[in-house]
């Protein structure tokens, strides 16, 4: 089974539902049959498209990414009772000149199904990511986020620190 971002794993698992019908979700890499699992439409609920993704497209690019091997690590939740993808986050290294060459992790794209929100799901992939990047050297793991969640990423352990400035093309 081919996988993005290289072949090491981490094991995390959390249950979901709180009650007798507990789901037991394992974070995992994001593979390529991810596309039919729902991955595309989860990050959708992140941030809407107006152009689908084709799976023409989404083969490339998962091509291109899973290269990349440890600089580039997509982590996903699937529901076993669906085979849906519920959660998912990146992460992505950048290799500097400063800090004695050293690297920063970025994390992108968290995201947990609106459905499956509220079992921490999000601080655990933001977590399976912060360690992620720890674990290749980086000296820091930055992310954006809008305000309303400052809260949530303060429970992950981030402070806020500077601003934020964008161009979109």
């Amino acid at each position: 089974m081919e996988k993005a971002g290289g072949e090491g794993e981490r094991s995390a698992a959390t249950v979901v539902d709180g009650g007798e019908g507990d789901l037991f979700l394992s974070l995992r890499r994001l593979e390529i049959s991810d596309n039919e699992k729902g991955f595309v439409e989860l990050l959708s609920q992140l941030s809407p498209s107006s152009t689908p993704l084709s799976d023409a497209d989404f083969r490339t690019r998962f091509a291109e990414l899973a290269a990349l091997g440890e600089d580039h690590v997509i982590v996903v939740a699937e529901n076993p009772r669906t085979g849906k993808i519920v959660a998912t986050g990146s992460v992505f290294v950048e290799r500097k000149f400063l800090r004695g060459a050293g690297k920063v992790g970025h994390i992108e794209d968290v995201v947990v199904d609106a459905a499956a929100r509220g079992y921490h799901l999000g601080q655990r992939v933001v977590r399976y990511l912060t360690d992620h990047a720890k674990a290749v050297g980086c000296y820091k793991v930055i992310l954006d986020c809008t305000s309303d969640l400052r809260s949530f990423y303060g429970k992950c352990g981030f402070k806020e620190k500077d601003i934020q400035m964008t161009i979109y093309f």
